[in-house]
């Protein structure tokens, strides 16, 4: 059988995610397993060039990881009519630009999230994808991972019977970094740099419960910045103009109809006291699930105990022991290279990719919105996206997904 080789050049590498999930943790393994196997027993072989601003760091980091090609000039790697595809891992204010120029000059490109800075650029993005008809593709890790493909399992399988609500709590705390350095970057915290949880987290809270639940209809939002300053990189204090959690209620709308609210608290100024550093509990007329990255336990209609609300006493019931571990029921590897390998194969079948462009601009709209309601203290319904006439790909996730 034969082996084919797509040239994918690598933008953001060194950055935290892009080294670690995309190089690291995908390409270099999918490379070192001799590529990715199709449905006809041939294989597909990877080859990064790594792109970026810091020639030192890029020339290091191909030395270690034994890859060839390296550059600090996107533009010509770009115009290069031998690279396949283009991958972004860039801060957002620069994605815009880089995916335009990819996809012009016919590259398939596979991107970090958000997508764009604002709702009419990701759209553009997306239709500028059906327009070059490249295969274009938007991380959607979570999916990927085990704790959430064994919920998805429990929603097609009609565990919950009605499903009611989803509650999910996400974060932890990052250190202001004057007495220990922060675990996040300082443009996090600055809104003119395009920082901001409710930005960060809430495209993948769009795709978490289109992939799962249903379509968002309405959100209702608060943002905060709890802690005012904060020490950069090189331990200089600085004004935090981003918000640093977000609290939301997401209205939805399952694929049969029903009504489900969704709560989300998302921070970077918690302590955990979860099991997981994200966890998601959703409850339904016959049972009840909660989901981590890694882990899921449900509960049964028939084996839910009956508590009963007494404050004088003590309580005596174990609740974590009344839950029974959802089983993998295979062997699941990492989420992100999971995806990759998707990708990959939907780019030598000519086809789309499952999560596109359109899917990253519902949650770059999502986030747009759960700022404006912060901002307005009110309800926001979040209308459909459309890419106009012929485009045919407005559906949510969960729909598609199935």
């Amino acid at each position: 059988m034969t082996t084919r080789t797509l040239r994918i050049a690598m933008n953001g590498v060194t950055g935290r995610m892009g080294y670690r999930q995309h190089l690291v943790r995908s390409i270099l393994p999918i490379r070192e397993a001799g590529g990715v196997e199709l449905p006809d027993g041939s294989r597909v072989q990877v080859e990064p060039i790594l792109l970026g601003r810091n020639e030192a760091k890029l020339r290091e980091l191909a030395e270690q990881h034994g890859i060839q090609e390296w550059s600090t000039d996107a533009d010509a790697v770009i115009a290069d009519p031998g690279v396949d595809i283009y991958f972004d891992a860039q801060v957002t204010s620069r994605r815009v630009a880089a995916l335009t120029a990819a996809m012009r000059a016919g590259k398939h490109v596979y991107t970090e999230k958000p997508t764009a800075e604002t709702t009419e650029e990701a759209v553009a993005l997306a239709r500028l994808g059906e327009e070059t008809g490249v295969t274009a593709g938007v991380v959607h890790d979570k999916l990927y991972l085990p704790g959430l493909v064994k919920l998805r399992r429990l929603v097609d399988e009609g565990f919950f019977g009605r499903i009611l609500s989803l509650r999910g709590e996400f974060g932890y705390w990052v250190f202001e970094g004057d007495s220990q350095a922060a675990q996040r970057p300082s443009w996090n915290y600055r809104k003119e740099d395009g920082g901001g949880i409710t930005t960060d987290m809430f495209c993948h809270w769009n795709y978490v419960l289109e992939g799962i639940i249903g379509t968002v209809d309405a959100v209702t939002a608060k943002a905060v910045t709890h802690i005012p300053t904060r020490w950069d990189e090189q331990g200089r204090p600085y004004v935090a103009t981003a918000d640093d959690a977000a609290y939301g209620i997401f209205e939805l709308t399952t694929p049969a109809g029903d009504a489900v609210i969704a709560q989300i608290n998302s921070s970077w100024t918690v302590r955990v006291h979860r099991d997981e550093l994200v966890e998601f509990q959703v409850d339904g007329t016959h049972g009840s699930a909660v989901a981590g990255l890694r882990r899921c336990v449900a509960q049964q209609r028939a084996h839910t105990p009956k508590p009963v609300w007494n404050p004088d006493l003590p309580v005596t019931e174990a609740f974590r022991d009344q839950w029974l571990e959802v089983p993998a029921n295979a062997d699941l590897d990492n989420g992100f290279k999971l995806q990759w390998e998707e990708f990959l194969r939907d780019v030598v079948a000519g086809r789309q990719h499952r999560f596109g462009l359109l899917s990253a601009a519902r949650g770059v709209q999502l986030a747009e919105l759960g700022v404006r309601s912060s901002a307005e203290g009110r309800r926001v319904a979040v209308p459909p996206i459309t890419l106009g006439a012929g485009a045919g790909a407005s559906a949510p996730v969960a729909e598609r997904a199935r």
